[in-house]
């Protein structure tokens, strides 16, 4: 059977990447689902859950209710709980057994929404996608609900929006604060982080920013929502500390906000030969292990391929050479065919990596959960670049 995780887990599915990105802004995120699969949303992949609660709940829907469509009891249990909880807003999403009956989540939305007077909509899920999918959704519907078009920043300079960064992808390792601290600098300021580590006020004023910056594949759909609407370009790019990869990213921001062009940086700046045959891997999330692969790309003078378990876009790869490879047997098969000889990925991962391959660990939270949180590090600081470089001496 194709895309069956026999041997490694499989990526964290769309629902929790949908309270990952809801996570902080006061609003309530049901999840339409039976009674007890709450743990896995809000606390197996949510690692801010010991520390800072957030309106997490699940429908616990049963076998008789979805066969015979009532949906008035859903909307009744999330109409009470709005009245005592009074969210910022509600975000209903979904699994595989509201999947199968075909329900109505726009509908529902709209129902709650008029009797509770609180912004609501609908997330269509089904527990069948990874994490990416439903970020990307949730962010997306964020967007749309609070960023309206306002005068851009009054300001000599360029005014950012931090779009992506959930714990899924980067962990509790600062990474969001340590953007926000490389981006307050003269003529450079930050408008919103969409994602962690923002307010949904800050959000409200998001349409007032020259550039955005998508340091995940999450926040693209939002970006290219808001290019359209309000005429805000994006870059995609996470910048890796005090390097090259880092300091072409801020260039690139200015040139981005003043001539309006959007920029794929993981890709467009790979620099290498598109008939080279790469030796080198980076297994991860698109834009970070697109960034890393860069990076790591200038210190070998050589080509570095990367693979996207999770979802990709195509344009992040106007090259062809990032893939979105579900199947553990196609990752090892691409392994094994193509003769890599180095991998940075997952630890996990070293159980499908071909005898002769060696693997620089890169714990993805979204991929082994709390396995090795304790051991992610914010890829934006210098100890990351330096880290990864002796890891990567040291295999050698």
């Amino acid at each position: 059977m194709k895309n069956v995780s026999k041997i490694i887990p499989c990526y964290a599915a769309d629902t929790s990447g949908v309270c990952s990105a809801l996570y902080e802004f006061g609003g309530m995120t049901v999840v339409h689902d039976a009674s007890g699969c709450n743990s896995t949303y809000s606390t197996h992949d949510e690692p801010r859950w010991y520390d800072r609660r957030s309106m997490i709940y699940i429908s616990a829907v049963t076998e008789l209710d979805l066969v015979m469509g009532n949906d008035e009891k859903l909307i009744a249990d999330i109409v009470s709980a709005a009245k005592d909880g009074q969210p910022e807003f509600i975000a209903l999403c979904g699994s595989p057994m509201p999947m199968m009956t075909g329900f109505d989540y726009r509908a529902v939305a709209e129902d709650i929404q008029h009797r509770t007077g609180i912004p609501t909509f609908g997330i269509k899920t089904n527990g069948t996608r990874s994490y990416v999918d439903g970020a990307s959704k949730a962010l997306l519907a964020l967007v749309k609900e609070f960023v309206h078009d306002m005068p851009k920043e009054d300001f000599d300079g360029i005014a950012i929006n931090i779009i992506g960064a959930t714990p899924l992808d980067f962990g509790l390792t600062g990474a969001v604060e340590s953007m926000k601290k490389l981006y307050s600098r003269p003529k450079m300021k930050v408008i919103s982080s969409i994602g962690m580590g923002g307010t949904l006020d800050e959000i409200r004023k998001a349409a007032s920013a020259n550039v955005n910056l998508v340091v995940s594949y999450c926040g693209l759909p939002a970006a290219r929502y808001m290019e359209k609407e309000f005429g805000i370009p994006y870059i995609c790019g996470v910048p890796l500390g005090d390097t090259i990869q880092a300091g072409a990213l801020g260039s690139f921001m200015y040139e981005t906000a003043h001539d309006g062009i959007s920029r794929m940086m993981a890709a467009m700046c790979r620099g290498r030969s598109t008939d080279e045959r790469a030796e080198r891997l980076v297994i991860g999330e698109a834009v970070l292990a697109g960034s890393i692969a860069f990076e790591w790309s200038i210190m070998t003078r050589h080509a570095v391929d990367v693979i996207c378990p999770p979802d990709i876009d195509a344009e992040l790869s106007p090259d062809k050479k990032d893939m979105p490879l579900y199947a553990e047997e196609d990752i090892k098969a691409y392994i094994k065919d193509r003769g890599i000889k180095e991998v940075v990925a997952d630890p996990l991962y070293k159980y499908i990596i071909p005898e002769g391959c060696r693997l620089i660990e890169l714990p993805h939270f979204a991929f082994s959960g709390r396995c090795f949180a304790k051991d992610m590090k914010d890829p934006t600081c210098n100890d990351f670049l330096d880290d990864l470089v002796l890891a990567i001496n040291k295999v050698k």
